[in-house]
């Protein structure tokens, strides 16, 4: 688990870049959907969630979407928005809900400062958040009662860490994260885990034949794309409006990929 858990340490791209997202920003300012902020009480904290509703006439498969090491940024809310566009509940988790210096979130932190909160979050309070989240989400009144989880760069392995610890949740969809490298965390998996990856990402590309190593010799589903050209954040690098040509092919790509096995759980 130690490992594991190291893996997902690794940052990648600047946080200048992850932060220049007012082009995100006016995109949710332009939203005609629903959402809203929640508190979600986990132990003596609350998670400040951002959630958001499609405008569909049935009630609806959920999304837990687990933000990059950058926090809970615009682009992330702005990545639950186009979920709900495509007919789903979204809810991202701030993960660092109260444990600002201020005793507020990711708007707590400086640039630098908020990858090192996150990288010291417990992973037991991760699960917790998550776990807390879940039931959240399932409860409402609007849910099928089916939910996913998604993640982005370090949110990626945290999804496919949850899938791990979670046996309700019904797909795993992860953007390139790492997987586990224990045989018994591969186990404990019990829905279908899908992997999203830019092609000129070494460092996360090679954890990725051992993951479908243990993913097989543990008789679970992990079907891995890998988009050639692409880079490490490609699905937010591949919507900014300077974005290169094969960051935005893989993240357009990604989203049709994504949005049809949504429509299959």
């Amino acid at each position: 688990m130690k490992t594991f858990l190291a893996s997902l340490i690794a940052i990648a791209l600047p946080f200048s870049a992850a932060y220049a997202q007012d082009w995100a920003k006016s995109r949710l300012e332009k939203s005609p959907r629903h959402g809203e902020w929640v508190k979600i009480p986990q132990g003596k904290r609350n998670v400040e969630s951002f959630l958001v509703f499609p405008e569909v006439k049935d009630k609806a498969t959920a999304v837990v979407v687990i933000h990059e090491i950058f926090g809970l940024t615009d682009w992330v809310r702005n990545v639950a928005d186009q979920l709900a566009e495509a007919g789903y509940i979204a809810i991202t988790p701030d993960l660092l809900s109260g444990m600002g210096p201020k005793g507020g979130g990711t708007s707590d932190f400086g640039s630098q400062a908020v990858g090192r909160a996150i990288r010291d979050l417990p992973p037991e309070q991760v699960t917790a958040d998550l776990n807390a989240v879940v039931d959240y989400v399932t409860k409402l009144p609007a849910c099928n009662g089916k939910v996913t989880v998604a993640g982005f760069c370090w949110g990626g392995g945290q999804a496919f860490r949850f899938a791990t610890n979670n046996p309700k949740l019904k797909a795993a969809f992860v953007f390139y994260g790492s997987g586990p490298e224990q045989a018994a965390e591969a186990a404990r998996i019990q829905c279908p885990v899908y992997g999203f990856y830019g092609g000129n990402d070494a460092r996360i590309n090679a954890t990725i034949p051992n993951t479908i190593t243990l993913m097989k010799k543990a008789g679970k589903t992990y079907e891995p794309v890998t988009y050639e050209g692409a880079g490490h954040g490609f699905m937010r690098a591949g919507e900014a409006p300077d974005a290169s040509a094969a960051n935005k092919k893989a993240r357009d790509e990604a989203w049709v990929r994504w949005k049809g096995l949504l429509k299959k759980v």
